[in-house]
Order: structure tokens, then sequence, then C-alpha cells
């Protein structure tokens, strides 16, 4: 059985996707709440109020090396890690008005996903060849899960217009089998496709929101 690659998927351009060479070998997820203390005279141990979730955090390190590719550098590849949390203008808040990074999707195999903007991410360069090219570099990774009522822009921002639903892809879901459910008729995937400018209708990603226009 072929190894799974772990990637990280720009979700607001999804033809944007960074393969990891290697895969992590471990990672951490953590959630933390918030609770306010509340003093009480005369007690030792104070009241707490809970005042609010926190979003579920995603920390790993991912290991890239070119070290066998001539003329390769490693930061061709941690460029694309950078660029995900700088600023794109065309993404912009609709209230502010101002632009933000992308939101991505961190996918593990069929089965697993993690919704997120990247938060922290720090590069270690450990291997270098002798012109000073670094070679091998060790990220690591902070994702912060997203607000599931802030959706990404392109193409799925076509789901807000008047007489199109949203639909979140479901692992193994497929065009044909989104079709037959949606429509009645699994034939009718090339509309889905053309309408969210799916260019390979065999390869969705669990997680993306699809716009499922009106026939």
């Amino acid at each position: 059985m072929a190894l799974t690659k772990a990637s990280i998927i720009n979700a607001d351009h999804q033809k944007e996707k960074i393969d990891c060479l290697f895969n992590p070998t471990e990672y951490v997820i953590a959630r933390s709440n918030s609770w306010k203390e509340r003093t009480s005279t005369g007690k030792e141990v104070p009241a707490l109020t809970f005042s609010g979730g926190g979003a579920r955090t995603l920390t790993m390190e991912l290991f890239f090396d070119v070290y066998e590719k001539d003329k390769g550098d490693v930061r061709q590849i941690v460029d694309q890690l950078w660029k995900l949390m700088t600023i794109d203008k065309g993404l912009k808040n609709t209230k502010t008005k101002q632009g933000r990074p992308p939101l991505v999707i961190f996918q593990w195999g069929p089965n697993w996903s993690f919704k997120a903007a990247i938060t922290n991410l720090s590069v270690r360069y450990t291997l270098f060849r002798e012109d000073g090219t670094p070679i091998r570099a060790t990220a690591s990774v902070t994702f912060q899960e997203w607000d599931e009522n802030v959706q990404p822009q392109n193409p799925t921002s076509l789901a807000r217009e008047p007489g199109r639903m949203r639909r979140e892809v479901r692992p193994h879901d497929t065009l044909a089998l989104i079709a037959y459910e949606e429509y009645g008729d699994p034939t009718r995937w090339r509309i889905l496709a053309d309408e969210n400018q799916i260019e390979d209708p065999l390869n969705l990603v669990p997680g993306t929101i699809l716009s499922i226009p009106p026939l």
C-alpha cells in the first residue's frame, strides 16, 4: 500500500497545495477554555465562571530535505509556507475591508483534516551546500482552528449568492454521489464541477465547502 502524504491546502485557492516531503512523526492537539475567578469573602478557593471556549490548536514539526536534488534549494518549499502567513489583499474582511492571510486545511489521508489558520511558523535550517544554499530544514508550525462561520472566499463564496446552497465535502464523497444526494441524478456531477472550478473530480478534499447551484 502506497504511503499517504500529508499536505497543507490553501482553502481560499485550492489549486495551491504543499505536499509534505516527509510525514510528521508526531503532532499535538490542544485546547483551552476561559474561566474567570470570582472571589468570595472568607473563602480560600474562588468560584469560577465559564466565559468561553477556545479554539483547538494543532502543532507539529515538518521536515524538508532536497539534498539529493541537484542545485536544490529547500527555501523554494519553505517559501510556500511563509506565503500562507502573508496577507492576501484579495481576501478582504467584509466589515473592515482589510486583507488577511489565507485559511488552510491540513489533510492527512481521506478520513482526517484540520481547518485552520497558521498562527505561528519558525524554520530551522540545518544543512547547507558549499555556497551556503540551505538544503535541509525543519519547520515548526502551529495551526489554529477556524470559526466555521468564516468560509473561504474562492470559489466557495459563490455559495452565498441567492439560490445557492452550501455543502461540506465528507470523507469518501464523490461528485457523482453529491449530485445524486442533491439532485437525485449522479450524472449531473459536471454541474458541480463547473460551478466550483474542480479540475479533478476524483480528488475531492474533505472539509471543502461546495456551492450547490439550482437546476
